[in-house]
This record gives structure tokens, sequence and C-alpha cells, in this order.
């Protein structure tokens, strides 16, 4: 019987189908090791903590994977605990030896995956799970984030406080290395240890517009010291508006404000006057108040001398917590954009102060220049953190020559700068 030319060409092609077939098998096993199925490699490997059930690690001890045989290497080892955390580890240049770097946490589940390859480069896998004791101390180091969860200006920082002073350098990476901060879009940052009890973290240059900040501690049940171990922590989310910057030059009295670094106004103003010059540098705004009664022996002034006020003040925009803001002063109209006549604030008409009110928020920047007086603090007194230059800033950095891990697509790891 003879075939039809269709029926010739359908076998022709079914013939060509199973030719090519038969050459990428042939392909994909020809010594090309890396496409096998990995191998079970419990026989390759020793591994330094108990997995029998019932048994527990001592999460002082450094957690390590051996290969036995000279001629089998570990190619890569992953640990991490139940909730996510990922534990630091090291290889040998020759492949035989893994040991973590960084801390296991205390009454923890590990799950420990490690892949080898024998001599013939064939891969191998072996899994394997463990847990670790409580810690025999009691004492947790407790750390609040601050600010609250919302949306803030984009020169707001982050602040970490401790219920426990941490001074030893080791025992603050311990710490900072397990507070972690992630935003979106990507942006770099560092921790600076402000003091034993206190961290402040900030971009290098200052947080995107409309940018969503994620910090959270990997710090509970984590062995600081003998004496201490991490506690829990509860996670903070905030989130930033449009840039706005109020740029004050105290020379030419004048105020110009920019959302997302165009000019949206210019306001004629009136800063400190000899004697009480309005600070230079960048502030962060700290709260608003619609309404606060000014005195002036709050900032040292004697009752009764000439430069004695007691005023109501309205629409009062806080940069510093020793008194000085951004308001309303109708009682020098007449000197705003032509004389510095203030105590140290920042004075506007009432109806530019209304305007300035409700267009900034809690951290929002404002910055002076060309004033006679002294630098903005860099703590204690708001937020003068951006006035750190950046080489400056990561040295307050208890990591030393650390590099960032490179963080998941969604979300960016941020080591932090400025205007």
């Amino acid at each position: 019987m003879s075939l039809s030319p269709c029926a010739r060409t359908v076998a022709g092609c079914a013939l060509l189908v199973t030719a090519l077939g038969a050459g990428v098998t042939a392909c994909s096993s020809d010594g090309n090791p890396l496409s096998a199925k990995p191998y079970d490699a419990a026989d390759q490997v020793s591994f330094n903590a108990p997995t029998e059930k019932g048994k527990q690690a001592d999460p002082d001890k450094p957690l390590e994977v051996v290969a036995k045989s000279d001629d089998d290497r570990i190619t890569d080892v992953t640990a991490q605990d139940a909730t996510g955390r990922h534990v630091a580890g090291e290889l040998d240049a020759d492949g035989h030896r893994w040991h973590s770097t960084s801390p296991l946490a205390a009454n923890a589940h590990y799950t420990v995956q490690v892949s080898t390859e024998d001599e013939d480069g064939a891969p191998g896998r072996e899994v394997l799970t463990f847990d670790t004791s409580k810690p025999a101390t009691q004492q947790r180091l407790k750390v609040t984030f601050g600010p609250k969860d919302g949306e803030y200006g984009v020169g707001q920082p982050v602040t970490a406080q401790l219920d426990h002073a941490v001074k030893d350098k080791a025992q603050r990476a311990v710490v900072e290395r397990a507070l972690r901060v992630d935003s979106v879009p990507a942006v770099q940052g560092s921790w600076y240890w402000v003091s034993d009890k206190e961290l402040h973290y900030r971009p290098k240059d200052y947080w995107p517009a409309h940018a969503t900040i994620q910090v959270h501690s990997n710090l509970d049940g984590v062995r600081i010291s003998d004496r201490l171990w991490g506690g829990a922590a509860k996670p903070l989310k905030l989130t930033t508006g449009d840039k706005i910057l109020a740029l004050t030059d105290a020379s030419a009295h004048q105020m110009t404000v920019y959302r997302n670094d165009k000019e949206i106004d210019q306001i004629p103003v009136t800063t400190g006057k000899p004697g009480y010059e309005t600070r230079n540098g960048v502030k962060v705004v700290l709260e608003k108040q619609y309404f606060v009664r000014m005195r002036g022996t709050t900032v040292g002034i004697a009752e009764g001398t000439s430069d004695s006020y007691d005023l109501p003040v309205y629409y009062a925009t806080r940069v510093t917590w020793s008194g000085e803001y951004v308001h309303a002063a109708p009682w020098s109209v007449g000197s705003q954009g032509y004389a510095n006549v203030s105590h140290g604030c920042t004075g506007m008409s009432t109806s530019n102060a209304e305007w300035f009110f409700d267009n900034v928020r809690p951290g929002d920047l404002v910055k002076v220049v060309n004033s006679n007086g002294e630098e903005m603090e860099h703590f204690g007194n708001g937020f003068g953190d951006w006035n750190i230059p950046w080489k400056d800033w990561t040295k307050g950095s208890a990591l030393v020559n650390t590099t960032p891990a490179t963080p998941p697509a969604d979300a960016a790891r941020v080591q932090p700068a400025a205007l």
C-alpha cells in the first residue's frame, strides 16, 4: 500500500521529532552532572548540633557543617528559623567547612539546607532540623521603635529606644544587625548610636516621597551578653507624603517653601534678633499646635525685663524641643521681610502662618541659612540628624566594613544622606 504525500510528511515529521528528542536526551545526560537530581548527602557531611527529638542545641555555640571526605565539598548552606530569620555564615575556600557568623536565637526551631558535590561534580543535598534551648537568664532587652505608625515628611528619622544600656561595640553590633529597616522604593541608610540606649536611622539623602518604610526587630531570643538576651519588639510602619522643604534665609528675611523640589510659596519672615539668633541648619517638624502660650521665662528671660514676653501664639509649628517654632506673629508684621526682631522663632503674618500650618506635617524639613545663630544640635533638641555629613553618620554605626544584604525585589534594605 502506498502512502499519500500527506502521510509521508507526517511520518517524516514524527521521525524527525523522535530523532531530535533522542538528541536532546543524550545532550542533557552527556557528562553534565548538574542536570542530575541531587542525591542524599547525609553521609558526606557532619553537623555539630543535635538533631534527635528532645535534644536541644546551645544557642551560644556557633553552628558548624563539615565535609567528611577530602573528595567532597560543600557548595552552599542556608540556615533559618521558623520565623524566617537567616543565620549568616562563612564557607572556607576549599569548601570543607561552613560556620555561622551571627548568633543563633534561643528557644527556636532551625532548618539547615546543605548543598554538596562529590569528586565528579554531582550535586548532593541534605536538610537538617534542630531546636535551641531556652536562655539561661530571663533578662530581655526591650526595643521601642519611633515615631508612631503613620504618614510623615521625608526628613523623619526612625528611632530605637532600648531599656538596657549597651556599651560594648561587639554587643552593639549584635543589636544593630537585628534591627531591620526596609523601604520601598530602595534607599541607602544606616543606624547611628546616639547613646547607649538610643539609635537613630536615616537615609543618606532623605526618604523618597510617597515611600513605605517598615521597621522590625529580629532580636527576640538572640544572646547579646551573658546576662542579656533580645526580647520581642512591636514593628513599625511609616509612609511619607510629598517632599516639603521650607528654606529660610535669615539675612534676606524670606522663607521659600518647596514641594517636591518646586517652589510653591515665598513668605516674608522675621527671625531671631541679636542675642537670640535662630539656629542655622536643617530641622525637622516635631509637632503642630493651633495655640501655644509663649513666655520668656521658659527660655531664661527674667520676668519684668525689657525682653520679657507673655503672648498667645497661633498656628505654631514646632522644630526644637527648646521652643523654636514657625508661627503667626501679627505684632511684627512691619518687620517681616525687613528685620529680625524675634527671640529665635520664625515669625510671619497670621494668614501665612495658617497656610504654612496647613501644608506641613511632622517629619517635614525646615532649613535656616545665613543666621548669626549657632548650628542646630545634632541630638537632644529635636532632629538635627541631617546636619551630620553621611561619612560621619556611618561612623556612628557599630557595623564596620559590612555589606548590606541584597534586598528582595519588593523591599529595599535601607542604609542612609541629606539635602
